[in-house]
């Protein structure tokens, strides 16, 4: 059961589930509050939409490891199972699976929403997660482009499911209020950003430790295309622009101290810090070190929704 667990990064998809949720819960009904509207996608449709994102990511992780696990025997096999605990027939069918249920999920709730063509979304995710194991991660920057827009669609998949709905119930309201519900957007949207400069940060970082296995097996990682060094510096790059997009977005929309705080104590601090530890990195255990504070520091940025519910609701 731990080696399944394993296989399927149950603590990404806890992450998943979390990050939807918090969307739901602490962005877009707060702020629907104000105007005294309410939730029209069910609490068990939205269920649903969440569990076709799980079962659909947790595929991508077990094709993903299907086709890595010579690479993966060189950069991290004590953490192979493919071949090992799970035989390789059996995780094809694992993956069959998964997909199956994710996207028939996904069908069904695209059609409760009138909106039959969303399901394309599910399949073309699906997709996209085949061919990034099979060729895209092997090309220069390709695949870690890939993965970051696919984790950024996660919040996003909540407006795409609920702003349909919520035009259809409040749509002329909003035209008599002369509004619209582009606020929400633009609140998830910003989580969406952070998650993709953040996975673009932590992707490099994880190449740089994978170099090894990577130029075994001729594959062309940004490492290996332009050096680690250079990498490094893409690195502390993604993570610099990450810094001045929060205190922009702080001075320019938010303004307030709660957020400034937050910001400097969980995000700020903590990204000051990952260059030092990018800057003086070695060894492939330094750079998973710094692979984790990453994933610690995408936590702590989606963590913010709860400080974003308050700051909602206290200024409207």
């Amino acid at each position: 059961m731990i080696n399944f667990l394993r296989l399927i990064r149950y603590k990404n998809l806890l992450i998943i589930v979390l990050t939807q949720y918090l969307m739901r819960w602490s962005i877009i009904k707060p702020i629907l509050e104000v105007y005294e509207f309410n939730l029209q996608f069910s609490e068990l449709h939205f269920f649903f939409l969440v569990m076709a994102t799980v079962f659909i990511t947790a595929a991508g992780y077990v094709i993903n490891d299907y086709f890595d696990t010579k690479t993966d025997l060189v950069n991290r096999p004590e953490t192979v199972i493919i071949g090992r605990v799970l035989n390789r027939r059996w995780a094809i069918l694992l993956h069959v699976i998964f997909n199956t249920i994710g996207i028939g999920l996904g069908a069904y709730i695209s059609f409760y929403i009138g909106i039959p063509m969303l399901t394309l979304v599910f399949v073309f995710i699906t997709g996209i997660l085949w061919f990034y194991s099979t060729t895209y991660k092997r090309q220069f920057l390709i695949g870690n482009i890939i993965v970051a827009v696919l984790v950024a669609l996660v919040p996003l998949m909540v407006i795409l499911f609920e702003i349909p709905l919520l035009n259809k119930e409040y749509g002329l309201l909003m035209k008599e209020l002369r509004s619209d519900f582009t606020h929400i957007i633009l609140w998830v949207s910003a989580f969406a950003i952070f998650a993709f400069l953040l996975t673009m940060i932590r992707e490099i970082i994880k190449d740089i430790e994978d170099f090894e296995g990577d130029s075994a097996y001729g594959r062309k990682t940004m490492p290996i295309v332009l050096g680690v060094l250079n990498s490094k510096i893409v690195v502390i790059t993604f993570i610099l622009t990450t810094l001045f997009s929060l205190l922009y977005i702080n001075f320019r929309f938010l303004n307030d101290l709660i957020t400034l705080i937050y910001f400097i104590v969980f995000l700020i601090i903590p990204l000051v810090f990952l260059v030092y530890k990018i800057i003086v990195a070695e060894d492939k255990k330094d750079y998973h070190r710094a692979s984790n504070l990453s994933k610690l520091i995408m936590l702590a940025g989606i963590s913010y929704a709860l400080v974003a519910n308050y700051i909602i609701i206290q200024n409207f």
